[in-house]
């Protein structure tokens, strides 16, 4: 891990991350990647045998950018940002799960979660850095690669709003039931990102807890490029 990294993860407010979780659906924390790490991050876009496969979004009309799958295994920073943030989220997960009446099945470490992606035939790695360049934009959507899912994911932003690009908000979109949909733009900081549903959360109601469904994805970038990394635990079929 980057020097210093295990301390930023220590010391961030894990209690007021748990409960943005489960009060809002997700959770927007500072900056645990210096300028050093989000450049080099950049610079590794185009080093092609980091990546396994590179996506035209244009192409499935999944909007206008670009975005890379890591090869596995992955780079060190990127592989150590997963496997730090994954207890604190699996208790989370565990959490949310209990108030649906579900099995509380998320194992304690990463390696064990991954495990049960391999045995379900899920074994491509799902990492992403992802760029958008002007008139760039993701389309609304949700990031399930196989029967098993975890219920978080990460985006960390790798560069500067407003000095190295402008638009490209981050957008979360949660439908409630027999309700219209609330939609929530994000803007985190450099080397900061948000913590969000990958498909669904609990919503407390007058009768216990129900199931919400919420998509994600990016604002029309109007000047600059924007980089960004996704951190998404589960493995691909």
């Amino acid at each position: 891990m980057s020097k210093g990294l295990p301390e930023r993860f220590v010391g961030m407010d894990w209690s007021a991350v748990q409960r943005s979780l489960d009060e809002q659906g997700f959770a927007v924390f500072p900056p645990i990647l210096d300028t050093e790490e989000c450049d080099a991050l950049i610079a590794s876009y185009d080093a092609d045998d980091l990546y396994r496969k590179t996506i035209d979004m244009k192409r499935y009309r999944f909007g206008i950018g670009e975005y890379k799958y890591f090869h596995s295994p992955l780079p060190e920073v990127l592989q150590q940002l997963r496997a730090a943030f994954y207890p604190q989220l699996a208790a989370a997960a565990n959490r949310w799960m209990e108030r649906l009446g579900k099995e509380a099945s998320y194992p304690a470490s990463l390696p064990e979660f991954l495990d049960k992606c391999h045995q379900a035939g899920q074994n491509r790695s799902t990492p992403l850095i992802l760029k958008y360049e002007a008139g760039g934009y993701n389309c609304l959507h949700q990031d399930l690669y196989g029967e098993v899912f975890f219920p978080f994911q990460v985006l960390l932003t790798l560069n500067q709003k407003e000095t190295d690009y402008e638009g490209g908000e981050f957008l979360l979109v949660e439908q409630r039931l027999r309700a219209q949909s609330r939609g929530h733009v994000i803007r985190p900081e450099r080397g900061g990102g948000v913590i969000f549903p990958t498909s669904f959360r609990p919503v407390q109601g007058t009768r216990g807890y129900y199931r919400t469904t919420l998509r994600h994805g990016v604002g029309t970038v109007t000047a600059g490029t924007r980089y960004s990394l996704g951190i998404i635990f589960h493995d691909a079929n």
